[in-house]
């Protein structure tokens, strides 16, 4: 009788033997060939076996790494409340981007996931209730050395089901789980004040790109405005050269002039595509949508003026949120410490159990005899550590140099945010003074290039005066928007960095 049982054994451990090894065919067969779905993937990629194998029958048995395509996920997800017919300012821009920006929803779960082990660790504090249900049955067949009448074996059957209740609760651990609660509820603090902080870097990014997206449109009217000054000239060139007072030489030059600016005319409108990606991309949506931005273009800028660094810098380190973060790490590596410490110590725990069995026990198929059993019991103890190879030891000095770590790694967060502080505020007066100058030089090259163009028209000028004129002037142009967007990102920045860029009505 044990013969068969053994057999059966044996094939089922072969069995799984098989299974490990046909396990390790779903990968590729070496280093050199691709990877295909053999139909052991489960759900779409085995369904892709067979279109597989055609396919490098197709392709001639050439080597082909290519991934089978699932069109479940060329499915983009849609953005609610974009109207197509309505043109967007920056603060609705910031709304869309808070609502939608996948960044600050990996945020918002990671908060929620630290409040979660707040609770985790407070739920120690109360006892733990178990039930549990055991049953069984057992058979033994013994051969008989000297058969009695018709039988031959001695047969016993045992059956059993026991039910037990239990509890167990830690009463006193000489502070370890209000160090360890202490520690998980600076780590959620640390969590939500992060959160704001994506919001915040949120803002700005939309913010940034936003102003730079108008910087690139207001080039692209710049090229387009310096490429009908260009005709302008090449026009004149061309009909003093009819009139016989204009040479080849300057014509070409007018010409080259023209072509010069068709082409940073492309280039500008590709550069105002790039900076619409990026715009869609800070706010988080469908990078194909089609949408109608407001012009900040004509946005007035404030003269530069000093501000008080100090003031700022003060206020700034106590309401920056990787300030704040750094800070809450160190009060829990503290706590980290004293629930180090409490290890050494014992603990004090009850035990309680409430059970009920019954059982029945049958030989030879006589009358079976039964019997129930209940008890309960309460045990009160403590746990004294006594050895355990320094293991604890080393915990605590590890969790005193966590301490020593996040005391560190605040200071250089303050150090990094009054060096940014500081930096943003330069760049900001920098921009301001560079818009100022550009606004001068702006004025300087259209009066240069209206001279030059009627200059040259009326005989009196060359032809490369005004182009050189016109060169000026776009460059002018150019210039002026440039640094008119590099003030209101900088302006956006050392919000920024002070953490006053806190919503969409902030931004500046």
């Amino acid at each position: 009788m044990q013969f068969p049982r053994a057999v059966r054994a044996l094939g089922l451990v072969l069995a799984l033997a098989g299974c490990a090894s046909n396990a390790a065919n779903m990968t590729s067969p070496s280093p050199d060939a691709p990877w295909k779905p053999n139909g052991r993937e489960g759900g779409y990629w085995s369904a892709q076996k067979s279109s597989d194998k055609a396919a490098s029958a197709a392709a001639g048995g050439s080597r082909d790494f290519g991934v089978p395509a699932n069109p479940e996920l060329s499915v983009l997800p849609q953005t609610p409340g974009i109207d197509l017919n309505r043109k967007y300012g920056l603060a609705e821009l910031i709304d869309i981007a808070q609502r939608n920006n996948p960044a600050t929803k990996a945020a918002w779960h990671q908060a929620r996931e630290a409040a979660l082990a707040v609770g985790m660790v407070e739920a120690t504090y109360l006892p733990v209730i178990t039930a549990s249900v055991i049953g069984g049955r057992q058979s033994v067949r013994t051969p008989l050395p000297v058969p009695i009448g018709a039988e031959r074996y001695f047969d016993t059957t045992a059956s059993g089901v026991t039910s037990v209740l239990a509890l167990q609760w830690l009463v006193f651990d000489f502070g370890q789980r209000a160090a360890v609660a202490e520690a998980a509820k600076q780590a959620a603090v640390a969590s939500n004040v992060l959160f704001n902080g994506a919001h915040q870097k949120l803002i700005f990014d939309v913010t940034h790109t936003y102003y730079a997206y108008g910087a690139a449109v207001e080039n692209v009217r710049i090229a387009e405005e310096a490429l009908r000054n260009s005709e302008k000239i090449r026009a004149a060139a061309e009909a003093k050269l009819a009139n016989g007072i204009a040479t080849t030489v300057e014509v070409a030059q007018a010409r080259q002039l023209v072509a010069q600016a068709e082409l940073r005319r492309v280039q500008a409108v590709g550069q105002q595509r790039d900076a619409y990606q990026a715009l869609l991309a800070a706010v988080g949506i469908n990078a194909t949508l089609q949408i109608d931005v407001k012009d900040a273009n004509r946005r007035p800028l404030p003269a530069p003026s000093k501000v008080p660094l100090d003031a700022i810098i003060r206020v700034a380190l106590a309401r920056r949120p990787d300030v704040i973060a750094s800070y809450s790490a160190i009060a829990a590596s503290k706590a980290g410490v004293k629930a180090a410490k409490a290890e050494f110590m014992p603990k004090v725990f009850v035990a309680g159990t409430v059970g009920k069995g019954n059982g029945n026990f049958n030989v030879n198929n006589l009358p079976g005899i039964s019997q129930q059993a209940t008890g309960a019991g309460v045990l009160v103890g403590a746990a004294v550590p006594i050895y355990d190879g320094g293991l604890r030891a080393a915990q605590l000095e590890q969790a005193k140099s966590r301490v020593e770590s996040a005391e560190s790694t605040f200071q250089r967060t303050q150090t990094l945010a009054v060096t940014e502080i500081v930096a943003a505020s330069n760049a900001l007066t920098t921009a301001l003074e560079s818009y100022r100058a550009a606004e001068a030089l702006n004025r300087a090259a259209a009066v240069t290039y209206d001279a030059a163009l009627q200059a040259y028209i009326n005989g009196v000028g060359t032809v490369t005066e005004a182009t050189a004129a016109q060169s000026g002037l776009l460059d002018a142009r150019q210039a002026k928007a440039d640094a008119h967007a590099a003030a209101l990102i900088a302006a956006a920045n050392l919000a920024f960095v002070v953490g006053a860029l806190t919503s969409s009505q902030s931004a500046p």
